[in-house]
């Protein structure tokens, strides 16, 4: 076999291997969405499972064009919501000073909840 069929060869797997994965990721994506969406009845989720496991391009597709952008905006609303969840965590940890750190180990420590090395190791790292 020369250089240029082994090439082609290798090209063509390689293009049936990403199209195979990106079916499968999008019917991942229809799954996951079919869950994610709760003003679906479970009797309509389990005709589209059903579908996507007898006919699963063609559901895919049908999936797609019919419920395609109420899945993008239910994507962009969990999208939202995990952003605020991630600044809500950020805003609470930059508020929280070392002094309260050390004061709230000190509490512990005195509750015995934590050892004295515990309470060392955290002092020291909030010192740094």
């Amino acid at each position: 076999m020369s250089f240029w069929e082994n090439f082609w060869e290798i090209l063509w797997w390689s293009f049936c291997a990403f199209v195979f994965f990106a079916y499968l990721f999008a019917i991942f994506a229809v799954i996951v969405d079919l869950f994610r969406d709760h003003k679906l009845s479970g009797w309509w989720k389990a005709v589209w499972i059903v579908f996507l496991i007898f006919l699963p391009f063609l559901s895919l597709l049908v999936y797609l064009a019919a419920r395609g952008e109420g899945m993008a905006r239910r994507s962009m609303d969990r999208a939202g919501r995990d952003q605020t969840e991630v600044n809500g965590y950020f805003r609470h940890t930059a508020s929280v000073s070392p002094s309260d750190e050390i004061s709230n180990a000190k509490a512990l420590l005195d509750a015995g909840t934590i050892s004295a090395a515990e309470f060392d190791r955290i002092r020291s790292r909030v010192v740094r």
